[in-house]
């Protein structure tokens, strides 16, 4: 039951940071996110085509916690899915956490790259106002 509540939270968490993001785009920032208005970074990057254009970077909610927060509830919920086979002897129901891991953070590192040319010195701020790449006070 436990290993059950713990991969449903997770899925909850993950849903729910897809969920903040969605609602923070399409509303433009102006919305609620857990129950006060997101703090935000509007920030302007040029296109291949040199027009300039802007996004805005949610400094709020599970986003505040981490740049990719959202990979923490998918890692351990594939986590949970594994539990149940406990120490069978058989690699194959922990390899898709494992790889999923190393997919995830390999994929960070990557996004954070990109967002870095992109953004300039509005991603640095990011960076600062949000100090963690995945899992605070650890990566």
């Amino acid at each position: 039951a436990l290993i059950f509540i713990c991969g449903f939270l997770c899925i909850w968490i993950n849903y729910d940071s897809d969920n903040q993001r969605y609602i923070f785009r399409q509303t433009k920032g102006e919305c609620l996110i857990w129950g006060k208005k997101p703090s935000k970074i509007v920030a302007e990057y040029t296109t291949a085509s040199g027009a300039i254009k802007k996004n805005l970077l949610l400094l709020d909610g599970w986003w505040k916690v981490s740049r990719h927060f959202h990979y923490m509830p998918e890692i351990l919920a594939s986590i949970c899915w594994s539990c149940p086979a406990q120490t069978s002897g058989v690699v194959g129901p922990y390899f898709y956490s494992f790889f999923l891991t190393i997919l995830l953070i390999d994929r960070a590192f990557r996004d954070d790259d990109r967002c870095r040319k992109k953004y300039g010195p509005y991603w640095e701020k990011y960076c600062n106002e949000v100090p963690y790449l995945i899992v605070p006070f650890v990566l």
